[in-house]
């Protein structure tokens, strides 16, 4: 089986974990990074209309960014997250991000994470860590 992931919140921090795995390049077929709305719906054809209301952050757009990354990379599994690792009014001031995984199309994982107050690159790594566990969870 395969993965491949669409990254927001993370800038490719799940991406350079799975590359540095063992045998990556026996199932690591690649990511991509997209930080705003014209390149989630340019790349992975996130519904423009829902996304521009919650800023790109919502279950429903981890979701679409899963299936498609899937799809983009002729992937098995597909890793999809968005989200806030720094405080912004879109926020309200608060840390959370949403995550979905996909095997075969289907969402079979999705979630909501939140983080306290920190420095945004600890946060990135939290939220790699948390979508990592919750993969090898699905996975068995």
């Amino acid at each position: 089986e395969s993965i491949a992931v669409a990254e927001s919140v993370t800038s490719g921090l799940i991406q350079a974990s799975l590359s540095n795995a063992t045998n990556a390049e026996q199932f690591y077929q690649g990511g991509i990074t997209v930080y705003n709305i014209a390149q989630k719906f340019k790349h992975l054809n996130v519904e423009p209309i829902h996304a521009k209301a919650v800023n790109c952050v919502s279950q429903k757009v981890a979701s679409e960014m899963a299936t498609a990354v899937g799809d983009l990379f002729v992937s098995n599994w597909g890793i999809g997250i968005t989200g806030y690792a720094s405080p912004t009014p879109e926020s309200n001031e608060k840390l959370f991000a949403y995550y979905a995984i996909s095997f075969q199309g289907r969402i079979r994982g999705s979630g909501r994470l939140t983080a306290q107050l920190s420095d945004p690159f600890v946060v990135q790594c939290d939220y790699v860590k948390a979508v990592l566990r919750k993969l090898s969870l699905l996975m068995k």
